[in-house]
């Protein structure tokens, strides 16, 4: 199964939380938070990570949403093929970038989520 390799850590509200939590394990291969000390959390590939303000007009933000979250993919076409085969509705920047190649999805509740193979100087060695 191809899966997601990385983010720093995301917190958001939920009207289904353990539903979509069920989501991202599914869909992404995002780990549950453990629920004890004694578990693992989600493991993630050492890999460039984005942290930036952007305004509120961004295209990153669809249906008033204040958050968006993008994920590292070793292989974007199948983890677009994986997505799209459960049904996902995936939307594939057909740009390529000096810094990688990009998708654009929705999880169950509205929330965007953006992947992303890394090209040029953040890609992965």
């Amino acid at each position: 199964m191809e899966r997601v390799t990385g983010i720093g850590g995301l917190f958001f509200r939920s009207d289904d939380p353990d539903g979509l939590t069920r989501w991202y394990a599914e869909m992404l291969g995002v780990d549950p938070a453990p629920t004890a000390y004694g578990e693992p959390s989600w493991h993630q590939s050492a890999g460039p990570t984005v942290f930036a303000a952007m305004s509120p007009e961004s295209e990153h933000f669809t249906g008033g949403r204040a958050w968006a979250v993008n994920f590292r993919v070793a292989d974007l076409d199948a983890m677009v093929a994986q997505l799209r085969e459960a049904g996902v509705l995936v939307v594939v920047d057909p740009a390529f970038y000096p810094n990688g190649r990009f998708a654009d999805l929705h999880d169950p509740e509205g929330n965007p989520i953006q992947l992303w193979q890394p090209a040029g100087l953040d890609a992965a060695d």
